[in-house]
């Protein structure tokens, strides 16, 4: 898990004043990798450091212009810390935000975490979840399994398959030899299994599109039928 500051904890911690850290995020040479639910920046680690840099040439003098061009021709200097495992300008989704994207509510997605399904990429000092963007893309998956008809004990063993998978490609001698085929074979069985209830799903809606257009047509036509026999009536009413 990795660490993120709120635009008050930066400032605080950097010695300036959120006015100044507020000039420098305008400036584009401090950059948030978040932004909260109520739209507070959220700040990595390393911009901590980059901050104190900031703040070194604007003390010997540079204005907020000459550390632009600093910045946009060669970078501030880097320390073993300022190199991240994630680069600064990774975006990283609160759980309000990525509800808001899947069209989900955040106790779904609180749920989803205490079942085990999902797990938050990092946690930020002031307590937010934070995800990556590719969230996005599998809590969408996880809607369709249930869309499939899947209990969220079935989607739990799925997303398990994912991180089997990922450790597998990833870290090849994790698990044994046997371990690892038993693994790759679950992971085939329920790929089968899933495209066994796609094909019924497929053949259930082609069904019922078929239905529904017969019986739209149909409606429509009682529609018209029962509209001018209103017309008739009135007609009627009219002559007596």
């Amino acid at each position: 898990m990795g660490n993120l500051f709120t635009f008050s904890e930066l400032a605080q911690r950097t010695g300036v004043s959120e006015r100044t850290m507020a000039e420098w995020e305008s400036a584009g040479i401090l950059k948030p990798s978040a932004i909260s639910d109520d739209h507070t920046p959220l700040f990595p680690l390393p911009a901590l450091e980059r901050a104190a840099m900031i703040k070194k040439l604007v003390d010997i003098g540079y204005n907020l212009e000459h550390i632009k061009k600093i910045v946009r021709k060669v970078g501030l200097p880097q320390t073993a810390t300022t190199a991240p495992s994630v680069p600064i300008t990774d975006s990283y989704l609160t759980v309000g935000v990525l509800a808001e994207k899947v069209g989900i509510s955040t106790r779904t997605i609180k749920h989803w975490e205490d079942v085990g399904i999902i797990a938050p990429d990092m946690w930020s000092e002031a307590g937010f979840r934070l995800y990556s963007d590719a969230y996005i893309f599998f809590c969408s998956l996880i809607k369709d399994l249930q869309l499939f008809g899947y209990s969220l004990e079935e989607i739990k063993q799925i997303s398990d398959y994912f991180r089997d998978f990922w450790d597998i490609s990833h870290e090849h001698y994790q698990y044994s030899r046997d371990e690892t085929a038993e693994k790759l074979q679950q992971m085939l069985t329920a790929i089968d299994t899933l495209f066994d209830k796609m094909h019924q799903l497929q053949g259930g809606i082609e069904r019922w599109e078929k239905l529904l257009k017969k019986k739209r047509t149909e409606i429509h036509q009682l529609h018209a039928s029962n509209a001018k026999r209103r017309g008739s009536a009135a007609g009627t009413k009219e002559k007596k």
